[in-house]
């Protein structure tokens, strides 16, 4: 009780408290393993693993250098994989060995793969030749990201000529079957699935009836060599809690559970969040001058689009120079500009990652995104033109404006949306490089409208 009462004291971040981990650190500085061992038990293994990710990086190491610590396999799979490949480089192949064989397939292939390639070696000769042969095969046959590296090749499945009791015998006396799960496979004689059954629905049907009888058509196959994302989709699309994976030649070969497509959304969102702001997914273990080197590209394309912008306003330095409220003026358009394409521009990233944005309502959407635009001009040249009048009590300065707002901030609106569709159309990652590109155009057009519109409005 004492261990829940701190536990609920003075809250940090990941809902332990300071004095629980005060208290760890006393117990592993003592070397007090039984205590440490207690003391984590209590907790649900995604709370250890925070426990284990908020220690300082001396005390992390010391605990696992403690002998005889006991460690659920599962607090290393819930780990950050940064955090985790520091961990399992630490700990002895002995120990990884024991980790991985306690494993359910998919969690083990995450903890192989996360390995370094002398310690991966070394744990793949000492786990049984059976799981070894189907790790090998799984790394030199599928690809990273594909349903392969993520499936688990434990699942239940029965023949279609069965009946329930036997099933129900079948699950209760096998013990290789998956610790969860929701669905039975069915076969035929060639091990190709033809349907699946609910588990409820099996406790619920009489012994006798036969499990093709009570079965629904498998509609949801997914190729073992699908892209994850695309796994994902299908997940979110049909309402999947879980899907048989099949190899080439349609043979049940492994399931995803929906709590693997969690970890898959997560992580795509993640990769796109970066990938947005132009920068790849980076590791807290990454160096300055590895990440420098990582940002350069994309900063270099920043810089190349700046000069295109800054060769714009350098045609007008004439009016610029005669009339000094333009230098004071024009980031407003420009900037209005880049967000309204900013915003336009994640919309349509979200609507292709989706798959909601089709060529049968592209047309209709990029209409919609210049009309959106379009009305946001209309609105914001109002308020603008209003606002520079009161300021500098010029009339065609709030006019200028005004209309150099209508037509960047529709600009905005229409290339926001062409540029991912158009990268998408050729098979380019709209996530990627589509904010370069929209901010070029409106910075482009914000200064080409303002200025030459001064030009003409102002007559100089």
């Amino acid at each position: 009780m004492e261990n829940n009462k701190q536990i609920k004291s003075t809250k940090v971040e990941f809902n332990i408290s300071n004095i629980f981990l005060e208290d760890l650190i006393n117990k592993i500085d003592n070397k007090n393993v039984a205590e440490v061992n207690l003391l984590l038990s209590k907790l649900h293994i995604s709370d250890v693993a925070e426990v284990v990710s908020n220690l300082p990086e001396k005390k992390r190491f010391e605990l696992f250098d403690l002998e005889n610590f006991n460690i659920n396999p599962n607090v290393i799979v819930e780990l950050k994989n940064e955090l985790q490949k520091e961990i399992l480089e630490r700990i002895t192949s002995d120990r990884i060995v024991r980790i991985v064989n306690s494993l359910e397939s998919d969690n083990a292939l995450q903890i192989v793969e996360n390995l370094s390639e002398q310690k991966k070696e070394e744990v793949l000769t000492k786990i049984p030749l059976e799981d070894k042969n189907i790790l090998e095969q799984t790394f030199s046959t599928y690809p990273e990201d594909s349903a392969a590296r993520i499936m688990q090749r434990e699942f239940a499945a029965v023949p279609q000529g069965w009946t329930v009791g036997q099933t129900i015998d079948y699950l209760r006396e096998t013990q290789e079957l998956p610790k969860d799960f929701f669905e039975i496979f069915i076969i035929n004689q060639l091990n190709v699935p033809v349907g699946s059954v609910a588990s409820s629905r099996i406790l619920r049907t009489e012994r006798e009836v036969k499990m093709s009888e009570i079965m629904k058509s498998n509609k949801f196959l997914i190729p073992a060599e699908m892209d994850k994302e695309q796994v994902a989709y299908n997940f979110e699309q049909y309402s999947l809690f879980s899907a048989g994976v099949v190899d080439k030649n349609n043979h049940l070969i492994g399931m995803i559970t929906g709590d693997d497509i969690v970890t898959v959304i997560k992580e795509e969102a993640e990769e796109d969040t970066f990938r947005l702001a132009g920068v790849s997914v980076e590791k807290i273990s990454d160096s300055a001058f590895s990440i420098t080197k990582k940002r350069f590209i994309w900063l270099t394309i920043n810089l190349l689009t700046a000069i295109l912008a800054s060769t714009v306003i350098s045609a007008f330095n004439e009016s610029i120079e005669k009339v000094v409220a333009l230098a004071i003026l024009m980031p407003i358009v420009a900037s209005m500009g880049g967000n309204a394409g900013t915003q336009t521009l994640t919309v349509t990233v979200r609507l292709l990652a989706t798959k909601e944005l089709v060529s049968s309502n592209v047309r209709k959407i990029i209409s919609k995104e210049f009309l959106v635009g379009f009305f946001n001009g209309l609105i914001f040249a109002f308020i603008s033109g209003a606002a520079i009048f009161i300021w500098f009590q010029d009339i065609r300065l709030s006019a200028l404006i005004a209309v150099a707002m209508i037509i960047n901030m529709t600009v905005a609106g229409f290339f926001g949306i062409l540029i991912p569709v158009g990268l998408n159309k050729f098979k380019i990652d709209p996530a990627i490089s589509s904010s370069v590109f929209v901010t070029t155009v409106t910075d482009v057009f914000g200064f080409l409208s303002f200025l030459g519109l001064a030009s003409y409005i102002l007559n100089i």
